[in-house]
């Protein structure tokens, strides 16, 4: 399954976070709220702890993957991870925008190739812009960057466009302006999604469904709200109801 948006629904659009190290979690939350979400996402920690055993219990169990390595690397090395994944089953994946252009060119020609080859879905790359714990004064300051979050943000997606990169990971915040400024089929996914019933945590730049929805976003990564709550499928819930009525206000 890769990613699209068109037609989605609130269920669709939540991406729960699978920050575990044990198989048996993952069994227990994918057989728990599959039903409840569209997608399940394997980040480092799972795979360093579990590697391909966590995606193909995800899948054999009935869920969607998203793999979110944040690939960062030099073209070829990040082109052939890409393919392994798809080999494996996973079409849809991230990859770092601050990779460069050439990164970014030979990752999509070769996981279209790969794709193709062995017959499956067209592959969709999301990149990151920047990541949701990343503030000005780390922009600035650390990196060095002398634009605003929203201009840089802006100007990496730029370049995800002219790599034909599928879509961005951004806060709400930017996806107003990506929004504005970039195709309807550009696919937004937001990160750090916290309901005002949660707790905020190690993020910084943190939204909530409502907010995410008018600003355009198509998916969002929900974790700890859901996955560390006392009944994850009543939290579950009660997100896909704070979705449906912030798209109801759109379509007024």
């Amino acid at each position: 399954m890769g990613f699209n948006n068109t037609n989605l629904s609130a269920k669709d659009r939540i991406v729960l976070a699978l920050d575990t190290d044990s198989l048996e979690e993952v069994e227990r939350l994918v057989n728990l709220l599959k039903d409840y979400v569209g997608c399940f996402k394997v980040g480092p920690q799972l795979f360093t702890s579990c590697a391909y055993d966590a995606i193909d219990l995800i899948k054999n169990l009935g869920g969607n993957v998203y793999f979110d390595g944040k690939f960062h690397d030099i073209p070829s090395t990040v082109a052939k991870a890409g393919s392994n994944l798809i080999k494996r089953g996973v079409t849809t994946f991230s990859a770092h925008l601050a990779g460069g252009s050439k990164m970014l060119t030979t990752t999509v020609k070769v996981a279209r190739e790969t794709a193709k080859k062995y017959n499956m879905p067209k592959p969709t790359i999301l990149g990151v812009t920047l990541l949701s714990s990343f503030g000005q004064r780390t922009l600035t300051e650390e990196l060095n960057v002398k634009m605003n979050i929203d201009e840089y943000v802006s100007h990496l997606t730029y370049l995800a466009q002219e790599s034909k990169i599928d879509g961005v990971i951004a806060s709400a915040s930017e996806a107003k302006r990506i929004r504005k400024e970039f195709s309807d089929e550009f696919i937004i996914l937001c990160p750090a999604i916290r309901p005002t019933w949660s707790v905020v945590n190690d993020q910084i730049r943190v939204v909530t469904p409502a907010d995410a929805i008018r600003a355009g976003v198509d998916y969002m990564v929900v974790g700890r709200p859901i996955t560390a709550a006392e009944d994850p499928i009543a939290a579950a819930n009660m997100i896909i109801d704070e979705i449906e009525e912030a798209s109801k206000t759109l379509q007024i």
